[in-house]
């Protein structure tokens, strides 16, 4: 399914007290996602469901984020991570994503489960969207998609070396500490 990519600069925001929720089959394509989701994004449900979950992705996304993410989700490993969502209309909306594995009664991996909460302002405009705009324009620097994956996987693995963590550890230190920037 294609969607407009025009992009509106316009934020969209949902409650504190709402959790977005989305499923995926083990190649991310949606198979359930919850009425703050749709409403959110603009989708209605047979939009949706079969889809890629990149149907949402923003360009302002860095690709490095995505991949450490898809890493840990196939090493079994749960994982939190800033996200700037797009939005059918072309709006956008940030959030603290925790996915996870989802497993059948044997233990094995059939897909991917997505809680989505309201991120902390703060964090975002002071941390999470400097370090995506470093991180994009790394990737921009580089004309072959190998090659700028593997320059803002650099990046974000020297950033993440000077804290001592991993990012989805970092993620949740955030507002406790300050985080030293690329040079």
């Amino acid at each position: 399914m294609t969607h407009k990519k025009h992009l509106t600069n316009k934020e969209a925001f949902f409650d504190k007290d709402e959790i977005i929720v989305s499923k995926t089959n083990l190649k991310g394509r949606l198979t359930y996602c919850n009425d703050v989701f749709l409403r959110i994004a603009g989708f209605t449900e047979p939009e949706c469901v079969g889809q890629p979950h990149s149907i949402v992705r923003h360009p302002s996304m860095p690709s490095c984020i995505f991949k450490m993410l898809w890493d840990s989700l196939k090493n079994g490993d749960e994982i939190f991570a800033y996200v700037v969502n797009r939005c059918k209309n072309g709006d956008h909306y940030w959030v603290l994503a925790h996915v996870t594995p989802s497993t059948d009664v044997n233990g094995q991996v059939v897909g991917y489960h997505s809680n989505r909460r309201v991120p902390d302002r703060d964090i975002l405009e002071n941390t999470i969207i400097p370090l995506y705009r470093d991180l994009l324009a790394e990737e921009g620097r580089h004309a072959a998609k190998d090659v700028a994956m593997a320059a803002s996987v650099a990046m974000l693995d020297g950033i993440l070396s000077k804290q001592g963590m991993a990012y989805d550890e970092w993620v949740l230190t955030l507002g406790k500490a300050p985080m030293a920037r690329a040079a």
